[in-house]
């Protein structure tokens, strides 16, 4: 682990990563090609992962006043620079790109610990989810993979020296964990609101360093053979307030709730 340096007000300087996913627009239209084995990009607004927003949002926060860095990571090809430089004029210090397609969250997962461990950050954020895959995966592999501790949807994070406290949702309740330096946190709603950037903000993201690196080997665990699409919602039935045997009947026999 780095030894923390402070600045003149005696705030710690940190050197922290944000993990950032170029997913689709929540409002894109969804559709596979090559017989349902590709995902189709043509006209797709992509954005940065909602979730990634608000990791970088409280690192950024967490930097505030002092010396320290937040560098952003992405696994993809050339098509995600947009979103990367939306990352940096939000406020990231710098970028890399590891220069792969993201297969799976293993292989993204194993990207990310590689430059992880070349550069020891002091810790690591990601959302708790992209919003395409939903996997929740990347985290806790990321953790794995550095043998690091891992805290998964995690809704409020503060530093105090070397040591995180870390609010994290649970079925039923929150969870309230204390980890110390380095460690990994899926970030989830409610940990910082997500900034917008300014003009000031989009113009420096152009001069801001953004770094491509190769990516490593990695086995390839699975394959995805195809996608499908929800099938469509039926149409709604409208039952007489007066005649509650039929609703019964089709609860029964259609819906099979009863």
């Amino acid at each position: 682990m780095r030894t923390l340096k402070k600045n003149k007000r005696g705030k710690i300087t940190m050197k922290i990563l944000v993990c950032i996913s170029h997913v689709p627009d929540t409002t894109t239209k969804i559709s596979f090609i090559e017989n349902n084995s590709k995902f189709n990009a043509a006209g797709v607004q992509f954005i940065i992962n909602p979730y990634d927003e608000i990791a970088l949002a409280r690192a950024l926060e967490l930097i505030e006043g002092t010396e320290g860095t937040v560098t952003v990571i992405n696994v993809g090809d050339i098509s995600t620079e947009p979103t990367i430089r939306k990352a940096l004029a939000i406020g990231a210090t710098d970028a890399i790109r590891v220069n792969a397609a993201p297969r799976d969250g293993y292989f993204v997962a194993t990207q990310i610990a590689a430059i992880a461990k070349e550069m020891n950050f002091d810790f690591i954020l990601a959302g708790r989810e992209s919003i395409d895959y939903n996997g929740g995966q990347v985290p806790a592999m990321i953790a794995e993979l550095l043998g690091i501790p891992s805290v998964s949807i995690a809704k409020k994070l503060t530093i105090e020296g070397t040591t995180a406290t870390i609010d994290r949702e649970i079925e039923g309740g929150k969870e309230i964990v204390s980890i110390p330096f380095p460690f990994v946190a899926g970030a989830s709603e409610g940990m910082a609101e997500p900034k917008i950037p300014n003009m000031r903000g989009i113009m420096s993201a152009r001069t801001k360093p953004l770094v491509v690196k190769e990516a490593v080997a990695v086995d390839l665990l699975q394959e995805i053979k195809s996608y499908d699409t929800p099938k469509p919602r039926g149409q709604v039935k409208l039952i007489s307030p007066d005649n509650a045997g039929e609703l019964i009947e089709l609860l029964h026999s259609e819906a099979k709730v009863i």
